[in-house]
Formats: C-alpha cells, structure tokens, sequence
C-alpha cells in the first residue's frame, strides 16, 4: 500500500484531536477533514445531542456508512491533509495513523470546560459528563464492531499511540511530527 501524506488522528472523546489536528494544520501547511464536526452538525440539525444521535445512527448505519464513506472519497483526490475522525485510520489505511489516549477523569473535565461542547453536550457536573462520555464510548463501539467489525480502541491498528493525560497539545503535536516524518523515510 502506498503511503499518502495524510495522518489521520482517532481517539478517545476528548483527548485533544481536535486541538492537536488544528496544530499539526498550521505548522504542516495541511488542511483538516473532520468527521465530529459534520456528526456533530447532523446531530443538531436533528434537534438531538451527540448521545442520543449515537444511538439513532445506531438504528440508521447507512448515515454512519456515508460519514466513513466521505472520508474515503475525499482521501482518493486529497493529499496533505489531516483526518480528525474515529475511524479515519479504517477509512483511510494508507494515512499515518495515530490514536490519542486520556485518562476519563482529565476527559471528563476538559469537555465540561469545553465551551464549544455546549450546543450538544451541556451537563450540570463533570460527573454527568463523564458519565455520558462512557455512555458514547459504548455506543460508538458497539456500533463500530457491527458496522465494520473494527475496534477502534485496538492499538495495534495504529503507527503511533500517545497518552494526552498530563500531555500539553503542542507537546503531542511535536511527538506526531517526528514520528511521522519518520514513518515516511521508511
């Protein structure tokens, strides 16, 4: 399989994709494709939060096929560009593929704290909002298994796995340029 110059970021829910893409953007000279925005703006459109869209996707995979679907396409004409999706390493096997880790407490309070969050996820504690990140952690997971039959969790999927937990953004997005540069020269 050839390799594209596409790094594709998947991880856990709130364990800075969305942030490290938007670094590793600017000092790549790279565009961004991300699949949580287009769910998230779905989920809106539909009057429902991120949770309980999860579980009608859930009950309509076609909507789930199409997002992955998107990425694959996109991936066929594009190049330079950086994949901020669950499954972005599934849709796009020839990207170099990185999964973010976070401890779910440290997940829990930097989604709480996340203002941009609040038209789709708006609890009253961090603990509500933890409670709703394992919810969707299931879900998304269960779904995945019956769709593609893929964990997206499985680390061996992955060229280069980092725990974001004590981890500063700019920090993480240092580790995923020297690795990636180095997974191009081999």
């Amino acid at each position: 399989m050839e390799k594209k110059q596409i790094i594709s970021i998947c991880g856990e829910l709130a364990s800075g994709k969305g942030t490290v893409s938007k670094i590793l953007a600017k000092e790549l000279d790279f565009g961004i494709y991300c699949n949580g925005d287009y769910f998230r703006s779905l989920a809106k459109d539909m009057g429902m939060d991120v949770t309980t869209f999860n579980t009608y996707v859930k009950e309509h995979p076609e909507i789930d096929r199409q997002i992955e679907f998107n990425a694959t396409e996109y991936a066929k004409t594009h190049n330079h560009f950086i994949i901020d999706a669950r499954l972005g390493w599934y849709a796009v096997p020839e990207s170099f593929k990185v999964y973010l880790k976070v401890d779910i407490n440290e997940a829990a309070k930097r989604a709480y704290e996340d203002s941009r969050r609040k038209a789709t996820e708006n609890f009253a504690s961090i603990e509500e909002q933890k409670a709703d990140l394992q919810k969707r952690f299931l879900l998304e997971n269960e779904r995945y298994y019956e769709l593609y039959n893929v964990r997206k969790e499985d680390e061996t999927n992955y060229d280069l796995v980092i725990d974001t937990t004590q981890m500063e953004p700019q920090d993480v997005a240092d580790m995923i340029i020297t690795e990636y540069k180095k997974w191009l020269e081999n």
